[in-house]
């Protein structure tokens, strides 16, 4: 099976920004996005809104435009943004994001009524269901295919770094999980999603997808959901590694993270090197040390089984992709990074607010909601 991936001619972005909604007085989730996006729709005057629906009916999705740096696309997610909170705030309805809601009850939610949802629950059934999360996804434009591999499989490398950075989940249903997200754990449980195998090249990838066409795992490529994953209808590599993002500044931060590793993962292509990679059985199990530990995870480095605390290899990180964000227009962006650890990733904000008020969950509720706006 032949897989096109036309190809970006330079490393364009794009981002996902999925937001839940939340009742202002009782701070649960609220079943309304159908009549958000129809007021959406109308505040626009015409225009097409890049507000869409999701798997349930408390969830939209804000979706850039094509751009070229990170400026630009956080730009666009404040209009679009604006747009939203005036159409949610006439139905009594807040907006927050967080991999988690603290205490809602999956029970409670209404599915949207699609073909593609649909089948979705009806394979997955109790496990569908279940998918109560939030995340952030992040495209980068690549130039061809047959870079597209090399550079994912470097990425999995850093796949600690962008969950721990993002963890914001360590909540559910009135619950502390003892994760920092939980979201992370729970979304693999799907069959076609957790992180993608380590394809060789492109070749390979076009047989996998050919073998799950044929015997029905999925009916069109996107049906991977996978953590990290080519988007060949864009010509991107698709980083969707994110816990929901609760603020914008850690927004446009982590994006900034995205942009600078694909980039330099491709230049690094270009010159002839030997991109990293890590083991799968490594990869899994920085996944699973960043999920349960965040910011304070011992992380493996490297294929030599070395370890190393997940802040102090972040440092390092930085320091090595800022003449990358100097020439992408994100310095500043890309610093910002740094502070996350400093004042605390959200889901060790989130268990703060929690301890301060006695366990208020909606007190948590209201801090992210407080966040959105920062």
């Amino acid at each position: 099976m032949v897989v096109p991936f036309p190809g970006s001619p330079r490393p364009t972005l794009g981002v996902e920004w999925e937001i839940a909604l939340v009742d202002r007085e009782t701070r649960d989730l609220s079943n309304t996005a159908a009549e958000v996006l129809r007021r959406v729709t109308d505040a626009a005057n015409g225009a097409r809104p890049r507000v869409t629906k999701e798997l349930l009916e408390n969830t939209v999705e804000m979706v850039t435009d094509v751009h070229s740096t990170v400026g630009e696309a956080m730009g666009d997610l404040d209009e679009t943004l604006g747009l939203l909170r005036g159409a949610a705030s006439g139905l009594g309805v807040d907006l927050c994001c967080a991999g988690t809601h603290p205490f809602a009850q999956w029970s409670s939610q209404l599915v949207t009524r699609t073909p593609d949802y649909d089948e979705l629950i009806e394979r997955t059934q109790w496990w569908g269901r279940q998918m109560l999360i939030w995340g952030v996804h992040v495209h980068v434009g690549v130039s061809s295919s047959d870079r597209v591999w090399p550079i994912v499989r470097g990425l999995l490398v850093r796949y600690p770094h962008l969950l721990a950075l993002s963890a914001s989940s360590p909540m559910w249903a009135g619950v502390d999980t003892g994760y920092a997200s939980n979201r992370a754990l729970m979304f693999q449980q799907l069959p076609t999603a957790g992180l993608p195998y380590q394809f060789a090249n492109w070749r390979e990838y076009e047989g996998f997808i050919d073998d799950q066409m044929k015997t029905g795992v999925i009916s069109r490529i996107p049906g991977m959901h996978w953590d990290i994953r080519p988007a060949p209808r864009w010509g991107t590599v698709e980083v969707r590694v994110f816990d929901g993002i609760s603020s914008r500044s850690e927004l446009s931060a982590l994006v900034a993270l995205v942009h600078c590793l694909v980039v330099d993962l491709d230049r690094r292509f270009d010159a002839g090197e030997t991109l990293p990679v890590l083991q799968p059985w490594h990869v899994k199990e920085n996944k699973w040390r960043a999920a349960r530990y965040g910011l304070d995870a011992e992380i493996i480095l490297d294929s030599d089984s070395n370890e190393r605390l997940v802040t102090d290899d972040l440092d390092d990180l930085l320091e090595m992709l800022t003449p990358t964000a100097r020439r992408l227009g994100c310095e500043d962006e890309l610093a910002a990074v740094a502070d996350i650890p400093r004042r605390g990733a959200s889901y060790q904000r989130q268990r703060r607010v929690a301890a301060e008020t006695g366990g208020d969950l909606k007190a948590v509720v209201d801090a992210l909601v407080a966040e959105l706006s920062t």
